[in-house]
């Protein structure tokens, strides 16, 4: 079985990004989950191992596709911004979205899909609002290149530039309510959040956020 195959490999030797830990931590165990741009197959791998999900994936590019069929991993190609019309509603207890909204065409309809076809959604994105971002901006006079958006203005996936403030103000336009969100600084430690949400959009590096309809 995929389940047991999988968890039999030693979780330590997986490379996980600080996003996808806290994902994990707000997906619940035993659930149906769709990892939406899911890449190698990385988050949906932690996810069975770590919670004992029933995990199925999509993928735009050949190469993460198999990789992920190399994994063992339940996972076909299909483009976000074209085929969520043809998943049914509640599908899915929970619809990831790790650091890809802001490559779609269409970020408000990509939401609501996700909305529509699991019962929560659970997001995870980089934050234009950043302190760091701003700063190199203003004072470069040039679209910033940092570590964390290593990209330039001429190559860059992100098309549609979002700050966590954005997102709050997206998600309330589609009548969308945040459970939980969890705010990550530039060195993957959580930003209090009892701090306003100004705040949190200047110091904030990523954001993660649960969401139900």
């Amino acid at each position: 079985m995929i389940m047991s195959s999988i968890a039999d490999r030693n979780l330590q030797s997986l490379p996980v990004r600080v996003d996808f830990e806290v994902i994990a931590s707000l997906v619940k165990p035993s659930t149906r989950v769709l990892d939406i741009g899911c890449g190698d197959g990385t988050l949906l791998e932690l996810l069975i191992t770590k919670r004992g999900i029933d995990g199925r994936g999509v993928e735009l590019s050949q190469q993460g596709v198999d990789q992920c069929l190399a994994k063992g991993l339940s996972v076909i190609q299909g483009d976000v911004d074209k085929d969520l019309v043809y998943y049914p509603d509640d599908g899915f207890d929970y619809v990831i979205l790790s650091q890809t909204l802001q490559t779609t065409h269409n970020p408000r309809k990509i939401l609501g899909e996700l909305l529509r076809i699991g019962r929560r959604a659970v997001v995870s994105m980089p934050n234009f609002g950043y302190w760091r971002v701003r700063a190199s901006l203003l004072f470069g006079g040039r679209m910033p290149v940092t570590k964390e958006l290593s990209y330039s203005w001429y190559d860059t996936p992100n098309i549609h530039f979002c700050t966590i403030a954005d997102f709050l103000d997206m998600a309330c336009e589609i009548g969308a309510t945040v459970e939980e969100a969890v705010v990550l600084n530039r060195k993957g430690q959580r930003v209090a959040f009892r701090l306003p949400w100004n705040t949190l959009n200047l110091f904030g590096q990523q954001a993660v956020f649960l969401l139900r309809r």
